[in-house]
């Protein structure tokens, strides 16, 4: 039998995260996929990012992960969204070429030491002879034992999945790869909680056939960033995206063939993803809109393909082609692969802790959709957590838990384990409260010194953030000087003359004062990362409106120190209501603050609470 420390299952995104994320702290990690070739793989979008998205990306980079430098080395276009908003809701995303992005990938695991990749059929779970719910490793489908003291499952789509196109239903998580049938049973025999979910992916279409001069062109940025400042640079060429639209037409061929949906038979009983919904969905649900935009997305620089971003459907093939070529530019195109849905296996995320960890199964963490959740980056986001807190429960460690004042992670966890989930989970902007604090342009400065700290971030990136901070430090010092506003005035600044003097970190703070600004007056940049020194005028900027949301953030953060024991019984609380008692149940808050976010808990539900806690901890 092989031994190792974790033992990742899926080589999704939230599999090669929690994989590499787990060796970097220094634990010997196998990664078990059934096919050793699609590790890495974008199985259904092209694309990285995004509004909220974006967030996740940077963040994930910030502590190490694999994603933002992989996005950078496929990177055939790239677009900023939002920019004509406030940095805080802006959202990088680029649109990847798969062949370079799955080599990307595949090539920093392999340079990672302590991983192993192990191709097989992670058959089942294996306990220990003498307790049932504790993990000791994996049974493979050939019937090899792998030990681990941590399993991480990240098993996407793929836990009793059917796949459906028309009338025809066939098992599978994705076009030419089997279900994970064997222990998606075995997860039900646990007694975890778990419900079905649906998702969806459009046609890929021959991008030969489509009249490109007909629609409306969408280039690439042309400014410089990158989603990771660890990238060399922008060094793939850059394509163009297009935009075309449904009509009356596309709409009526939908229309009348809803009888041939598995959405609208019944074939499908899961709920969907609301912010990423089914063509035939926007047609029933918007059916007064003259069109819906249609963005195509090549996927790839020799690779002929076109993903036509907004045409999720599991109609049948014909029709597919059909409502296709009544649109605009696509008159001739032809369909390489059909468009399909899936429906799987999820566990509840209220069965999780904040670290990840499958409560009342002693080893078992769980990232990805397998969650809830949808996306390349919400699955990025928790891998990386799930793999750094398994292998810091083998080394006795305890777990790194992120904060939501903080983090997009902590967001989206403290959202998944309070809240649960009704339909696929997507990270958006709206979600986080404290989102001034969150910008994507400095993931690093909250987060690198944590995962320094916690021993998953790469000597590479550690000399980076400490040359990172010591400019920091000088360019914030050197911004104390005080300047007047005659002189601001007078370099070209537009700013009243009125005789006060300021800081020039204060000067920053004017809506009409930039960093232009400050280097007429100050050499404070001058030896400054163009990067750090936007994000240091945004901070400057932001400062007012920071300040005064830090109350809050104390409040949540003492809050949060007050723990609340396994042993609480909610439903011998008086005074919680039967339905917040259930949701305390299902939720099982770790702290104070967390049930104070679980959905319907009023303040005085939360002085029970707080009193029942200290009862129990004085027993």
């Amino acid at each position: 039998m092989q031994l190792f420390d974790v033992i990742v299952v899926g080589g999704g995104h939230a599999g090669c995260e929690a994989a590499a994320a787990a060796a970097r702290t220094g634990a010997r990690v196998a990664l078990v996929s059934f096919r050793a070739d699609a590790i890495g793989a974008m199985s259904c979008n092209p694309a990285i990012g995004g509004l909220g998205k974006g967030h996740l990306v940077r963040e994930v980079d910030a502590l190490d992960g694999l994603i933002g430098r992989a996005a950078d080395h496929a990177a055939i276009h790239y677009r900023m969204l939002n920019m004509s908003k406030g940095a805080a809701v802006q959202g990088p995303r680029i649109q990847a070429d798969r062949k370079r992005y799955k080599a990307a990938i595949q090539q920093m695991l392999a340079e990672q030491d302590g991983l192993t990749v192990i191709e097989a059929e992670a058959s089942a779970l294996r306990f220990a002879e003498d307790d049932s719910r504790t993990v000791t490793g994996l049974v493979l489908g050939s019937g090899e034992t792998l030990g681990a003291g941590a399993v991480v499952l990240a098993t996407g789509t793929f836990l009793n999945a059917k796949m459906f196109c028309g009338e025809s239903i066939t098992p599978g998580g994705r076009i030419g790869e089997e279900a994970a049938q064997t222990l998606g049973d075995q997860l039900r025999a646990l007694e975890l909680p778990i419900s079905r979910l649906k998702t969806g992916t459009p046609p890929r279409l021959d991008g030969r056939t489509i009249d490109w001069a007909a629609l409306e062109i969408q280039p690439t940025d042309d400014a410089d960033w990158t989603m990771s400042p660890l990238s060399t640079g922008r060094v793939a060429p850059q394509l163009f995206c297009a935009i075309t639209r449904t009509n009356q037409r596309t709409h009526d061929i939908i229309r009348a063939s809803l009888d041939r949906s598995p959405l609208y038979t019944g074939a499908i009983g899961a709920r969907g993803p609301r912010y990423c919904p089914s063509l035939e969905d926007k047609v029933v649900r918007f059916g007064d809109r003259d069109g819906h935009q249609i963005f195509l997305e090549p996927e790839g620089l020799d690779d002929p393909l076109v993903y036509p971003n907004g045409v999720s459907t599991s109609l049948p093939r014909e029709i597919q082609v059909d409502l296709l070529r009544s649109m605009k530019g696509l008159e001739k195109v032809e369909i390489v692969q059909p468009g399909y849905a899936v429906e799987y296996d999820h566990i509840d995320p209220r069965a999780l802790e904040s670290s990840l960890a499958v409560r009342g199964v002693n080893g078992l963490f769980c990232a990805g959709q397998i969650n809830g959740t949808t996306g390349y980056e919400e699955a990025a986001a928790q891998g990386l957590v799930a793999g750094l807190n398994a292998a810091r429960h083998v080394g006795g460690q305890g777990a790194v838990i992120f904060d939501r004042a903080d983090s997009y992670l902590g967001v989206m966890i403290d959202d998944l384990v309070l809240q649960g989930i009704t339909e696929p989970y997507r990270m958006l902007t709206a979600r986080a409260e404290y989102r001034l604090r969150l910008r994507a342009d400095n993931s690093a400065t909250r987060l690198t010194g944590i995962g320094i700290a916690a021993g998953c971030v790469g000597a590479a990136r550690r000399d980076w953030f400490a040359t990172r901070e010591a400019q920091r430090t000088r360019a914030i010092g050197s911004l104390q000087q005080v300047v007047s506003a005659q002189r601001m005035a007078e370099s070209g600044a537009k700013v009243s003359a009125d005789g006060s003097k300021r800081s020039l970190y204060e000067w920053l703070r004017f809506p009409d004062v930039g960093r232009a600004d400050i280097d007429r007056v100050s050499d404070a940049f001058a030896d400054v990362a163009a990067d750090l020194a936007d994000e240091i005028a945004e901070d400057a900027h932001y400062a007012p409106y920071l300040a005064r949301q830090e109350s809050e953030i104390r409040e949540l953060r003492a809050n949060d120190s007050v723990r609340l024991g396994e042993a609480i019984n909610y439903r011998g609380i008086a005074g919680l209501s039967n339905e917040m008692k259930e949701r305390l149940e299902a939720a099982r808050p770790e702290t104070l603050g967390a049930a104070s976010r679980v959905r319907g808990i009023t303040p005085a539900a939360l002085s029970a609470i707080l009193i029942e806690a200290r009862r129990a901890a004085s027993i």
